[in-house]
């Protein structure tokens, strides 16, 4: 029955297992930062760049400011070990937006070749709305979840329309149950299912495939399994 009724599922999960290595499956170091602030950074900047630049800029805002980026266990620091928000947008009033983008960031990438802002500006604002519905910590993300006039303003944002960035955010922060549908994780569908997919479709596919690889991989879930196939892709130049 379930064949029936999860045809493309059980294709994805069945190729998975030929291509992956689902037994040694985890999360990389970014999957648990230290805090809010270098989810958003990693959230905004990872979007349509090679992975190495991204890196790059995590690092470099993390020496500046004496920063430890990932945390040695998954449980969530306490706060007083964490970088809040707060903090952030003291430190960007303080600085400005220039200084921050030559001399913290060192990038001067934007959110699109059209239209789009610097990706330092678009931090900041993020972190603005964060700022708005009380997220500081970690710990504070959870409350998000389901809020409809966060999400819109965060899209509203030039360069977030998609959604893909506030996605990944929630991803870094521990949300388990999302994935992150960019260019990489549908080229991968496409080419298991020999079609079109959209990237509404992506979260729905991934979602049911990891449950049914679960059966076998306990610790699989939505986000490992979107890890798996990005860095799959990645390795491979698909």
């Amino acid at each position: 029955m379930r064949d029936l009724l999860n045809k493309d599922e059980v294709e994805i999960a069945e190729f998975c297992q030929e291509v992956l290595d689902l037994e040694k499956a985890k999360l990389p170091d970014e999957y648990y930062y230290t805090s809010v602030p270098l989810c958003v950074i990693e959230s905004v900047f990872s979007i349509g760049v090679r992975y190495e630049g991204v890196k790059n800029t995590v690092k470099r805002y993390c020496e500046y400011f004496g920063l430890h980026p990932y945390r040695l266990e998954p449980d969530y620091p306490t706060p007083s070990e964490q970088q809040s928000v707060e903090h952030f947008l003291r430190s960007f009033d303080e600085l400005g937006l220039e200084e921050f983008v030559h001399t913290v960031f060192k990038n001067r990438q934007r959110t699109s070749t059209r239209n789009g802002i610097l990706k330092t500006e678009a931090v900041h604002r993020f972190c603005k709305v964060l700022n708005k519905y009380g997220v500081n910590y970690l710990q504070d993300v959870k409350k998000l979840y389901g809020n409809e006039q966060f999400e819109e303003e965060i899209k509203s944002i030039p360069g977030q329309k998609s959604g893909i960035s506030l996605i990944y955010f929630y991803m870094l922060a521990g949300e388990d149950n999302w994935i992150k549908p960019d260019r990489m994780i549908i080229r991968f569908l496409e080419r298991v299912l020999q079609r079109k997919v959209k990237m509404d479709e992506a979260q729905t596919l991934l979602q049911v495939t990891s449950k049914i690889l679960s059966e076998k991989y306990p610790n699989m879930t939505p986000r490992l399994l979107d890890y798996q196939i990005w860095n799959y892709v990645r390795n491979n130049n698909l």
